[in-house]
């Protein structure tokens, strides 16, 4: 064996790049779990019902919103808006708000006022099945 000290810097450098190789590919395998092993381990630690366990996510911030309704008008219109000025929505007077989540449409409702503040009273929610078609 040499003594050369650039051959064992070469060395040296191939175990390294060697050794995080390896971790990287045994990190990518323990993060990377079969769509079965997933739904089993969910419904294991799952309630009575058999649901899965929700406690992980319960903390996520959404943001949720009420739309009034939309429109469509072009760039020329847009810049001739000022104070006073009026936009037509799509929308019929009196017809139940949407109530979106992360801007997916999750219920309808009307507009209520809670000690002086505006609040919504939901008047008809979207099942989670109908959801998930949307999103499809």
């Amino acid at each position: 064996m040499s003594d050369d000290p650039i051959d064992q810097d070469d060395m040296a450098d191939d175990w390294a790049a060697a050794m995080e190789q390896q971790a990287e590919s045994e990190a990518a395998a323990a993060s990377t779990m079969d769509l079965d092993e997933f739904d089993s381990a969910d419904m294991s630690a799952g309630g009575a019902e058999g649901r899965p366990e929700l406690d992980v996510i319960l903390d996520i911030p959404v943001t949720i919103s009420m739309e009034v309704g939309r429109t469509s008008i072009t760039i020329r219109n847009l810049l001739q808006l000022n104070q006073g000025s009026v936009i037509e929505l799509d929308r019929l007077a009196g017809e139940p708000l949407d109530v979106l989540v992360n801007g997916t449409l999750i219920a309808h409702g009307e507009v209520v006022v809670v000690n002086e503040k505006f609040g919504i009273r939901m008047t008809d929610v979207i099942s989670p099945s109908e959801r998930i078609k949307k999103l499809r």
